[in-house]
């Protein structure tokens, strides 16, 4: 890989919301806003962490900082968009599962549908417990809830899959 940092727009080192087990929750910096451009109006919750300035993390200091977490039992990697960060975001992957000894859970809430991102879902599967939350938001539809996740989804679109 040989990269040593990646970019995030905010760490929450134990989040009780987006996963069934407490985890840490990693908020990527970039997007398309598919969303938006999709249903054609402003409806991106996660908008606002577009304003906020990026900050450059160590891989292997955050990986400390999850390991030594006596709380957290997961990684959650959502908005923006992991997937348009996907170089950085396997980087992370690899490196952690090569310094945690473990198989912790990792969860990616993506906007896009699996077949935009076939060639990404391929090269994770060779990761342990990869869970993927696919779907766009789209307004007005009816919340579903998520038997892998164990929470709410905000369209009847999204769904979880655990791809390996």
């Amino acid at each position: 890989m040989g990269k040593y940092t990646i970019t995030l727009k905010g760490i929450i080192d134990e989040d009780f919301v987006n996963y069934k087990r407490p985890s840490m929750t990693l908020m990527f910096p970039t997007c398309t806003f598919k969303c938006e451009h999709d249903c054609g109006q402003p409806v991106c919750q996660n908008s606002s962490i577009a304003k906020q300035p990026d900050i450059e993390v160590n891989i292997d200091k955050l990986c400390e900082r999850y390991i030594n977490n006596k709380i957290s039992r997961a990684i959650v990697c959502q908005g923006l968009e992991p997937f348009d960060s996907f170089d950085e975001l396997l980087s992370f992957i690899a490196e952690l599962r090569i310094k945690c000894q473990c198989d912790d859970d990792i969860v990616i809430y993506t906007g896009y549908n699996s077949i935009e991102i076939q060639t990404y879902i391929n090269i994770l599967r060779k990761y342990k417990n990869i869970i993927v939350k696919f779907g766009r938001y789209i307004p007005d539809s009816e919340e579903v809830y998520d038997g892998i996740l164990n929470v709410k989804l905000a369209s009847s679109n999204q769904y979880a899959v655990k791809i390996s």
